[in-house]
């Protein structure tokens, strides 16, 4: 599997804090059977990250699992908030890219309210020839309280995310419920962590894989899906099949 939402690397915001951190969160993934974590430190008024910070943070921790033999691959990544979108040059835009292969980008979904400029983002992006893919919407009360709310910029062409401690469902059950009606609606793409380090207590993505109680459709979520947005093409075909029972 490869995780594409994780703030693994060390002292960027509100995800791991050392070194030392960083290394038991990959560690516990590659228990969990993930090869590549995609680190996707915040891009906002709180953390403003930059490209260069991250791409730094990210050769300090390839060198640190290198040594260590920890055997996970860090790609680069952002999770980019709404609001600074349009204050990053197009030229760090690519760079804050999954992967950096200029193709797809993390943009967070706020915990509350649903800015109409969502649907504006998705259609510029899309226009720069890069896809946005919308971290945890069915986390934001609008989203629960309306699913469908999201509908017109998948249909534009936004893949979503979904945590997987959403899917699994044991802290929230009014994420776990939107989450599993996007599924119904066909409007979900991959399952990522959202991991932050110990601090914040994280989900399995084999757990949620196995909750969705079809193999098809974990593989697509946490494999095929991720697999394709890590590599820059394009998104296969969802499997024409249900949740199961």
């Amino acid at each position: 599997m490869i995780d594409l939402h994780t703030h693994v690397l060390p002292g960027l915001d509100d995800g791991t804090r050392s070194l030392a951190e960083a290394r038991a969160l990959a560690l516990e993934a590659a228990d969990d059977g993930v090869t590549a974590l995609v680190a996707t430190p915040h891009v906002r008024d709180d953390w403003p990250t930059t490209p260069d910070a991250m791409e730094d943070a990210v050769a300090e921790l390839r060198e640190d699992f290198a040594r260590h033999g920890v055997p996970v691959e860090v790609l680069h990544g952002a999770e980019v908030a709404l609001d600074l979108l349009w204050a990053i040059p197009p030229a760090d835009l690519q760079r804050l890219t999954i992967a950096q292969t200029g193709r797809y980008l993390l943009l967070e979904v706020p915990y509350r309210g649903w800015p109409f400029a969502y649907e504006s983002a998705v259609t510029r992006l899309l226009d720069l020839g890069v896809t946005p893919l919308l971290a945890h919407p069915e986390r934001n009360p609008d989203v629960q309280d309306r699913p469908d709310r999201i509908r017109g910029v998948v249909e534009a062409g936004a893949l979503v995310q979904v945590t997987a401690a959403s899917i699994e469902g044991s802290r929230d059950r009014a994420a776990q419920a939107a989450a599993r009606r996007l599924l119904d609606l066909g409007f979900v793409h991959v399952i990522a962590s959202d991991s932050h380090g110990p601090h914040i207590p994280r989900q399995g993505m084999a757990d949620a894989a196995a909750a969705l109680d079809d193999p098809a459709l974990a593989k697509y979520l946490t494999v095929d899906v991720p697999g394709a947005i890590a590599a820059g093409e394009p998104v296969p075909a969802r499997p024409q099949v249900g949740l199961g029972a």
